[in-house]
């Protein structure tokens, strides 16, 4: 069983939505553990105070590296073999589906979410893993971490009812999914792809390749010419 652990000043942020849907079934099957852990469980005053002032001055106030240190060591004291840590920050990898199926192979991870202007760079010395969401800026990393923990835990098998979902989705191939329609056939002039009416089985694989390819070719062409460049041929034509 995997476990996953979330270290942040607002823990309450993940149980909603880590109890709900695809996630609350995966959990209630035991697929996987989930604790999140509040960083003020670890500081030492009465305020429970968890970032301080920048030295060198300039906006904001960052989160101070006494709590987060004591806090992942004591996490990671708890069981035998550590967790692989991740932090998450604008340096970092940016997040891609084969990172999600790495991480979904851990048996622990422990995300740690910032909050305010940032960490004390020194706290990225417990870190295992770096990760960035992409090129924008968020209030806090707990909306990184769901959305990890979401892209990892549907790839565990037993996630979902349909277990060829993962592997037909979107980068699960380097392409985009194919097109997908359902009833009625005909809306408002639009019909479906007579193909996918035939019943032909072999006929529908072979529009669905064709699919993927053209919309990748489409709306992510950078995608397109990593699959070309892979050895991927040009089979782009739905009609």
């Amino acid at each position: 069983m995997r476990r996953i652990e979330t270290l942040s000043v607002f823990p309450e942020f993940f149980e909603p939505y880590l109890s709900s849907s695809i996630m609350g079934r995966a959990r209630a099957k035991g697929l996987f553990e989930f604790q999140a852990h509040n960083l003020r469980d670890w500081t030492h005053d009465k305020h429970a105070t968890v970032d301080d002032a920048p030295f060198g001055g300039g906006q904001g106030m960052l989160m101070k590296p006494e709590p987060i240190f004591e806090a992942v060591e004591a996490i990671q004291s708890r069981f035998a073999r550590p967790a692989h840590v991740v932090f998450f920050s604008p340096v970092g990898t940016p997040f891609a589906q084969h990172t999600a199926k790495r991480l979904a192979e851990k048996e622990r991870m422990l995300f740690v979410c910032g909050r305010y202007e940032g960490m004390d760079e020194r706290v990225y010395t417990l870190a295992d893993e770096i990760i960035s969401l992409g090129d924008f800026v968020l209030t806090g990393g707990e909306l990184c971490a769901l959305c990890v923990i979401d892209a990892l835990v549907r790839l565990i098998p037993g996630a979902l009812g349909d277990e060829m979902s993962a592997q037909d989705e979107s980068f699960s191939s380097g392409l985009l999914e194919y097109e997908q329609y359902t009833r009625p056939a005909d809306f408002r002039g639009m019909k479906v792809p007579e193909v996918l009416l035939s019943g032909d089985h072999q006929a529908v694989e072979a529009w669905r390749r064709a699919s993927s390819i053209e919309r990748t070719r489409r709306f992510r062409p950078d995608l397109y010419e990593a699959f070309l460049e892979g050895g991927g041929h040009d089979q782009a034509s739905t009609s």
